[in-house]
């Protein structure tokens, strides 16, 4: 169980890896090039995960693969994510 200083921390892991699953599905959604990004649910989809995925864009892609949102989503599921959990762990 948990304790109050390290549930913040577990939440907001939770969080991210939810976060984590809405960027892989908006990657996978530009594999498909008819999809018509001003129309619902990709608007929100888009709205919601381009901030994060716009700070990678100054990556270079390698030949014909764009790899920032490789490089972004990586971050997030193999440092940001497990260092909350290590917090929540070590404070709770």
């Amino acid at each position: 169980m948990l304790h109050a200083m390290g549930l913040p921390f577990a939440i907001l892991g939770t969080v991210l890896n939810v976060y984590s699953w809405i960027l892989i599905v908006r990657v996978l959604c530009t594999w498909f090039p008819t999809i018509d990004w001003y129309s619902e649910p990709y608007r929100t989809l888009a709205r919601i995960s381009d901030p994060y995925l716009n700070a990678f864009r100054f990556i270079p892609p390698i030949g014909m693969i764009d790899i920032s949102a490789m490089v972004g989503i990586g971050i997030l599921v193999w440092f940001v994510i497990p260092a909350c959990g290590q917090m929540a762990h070590v404070l709770g």
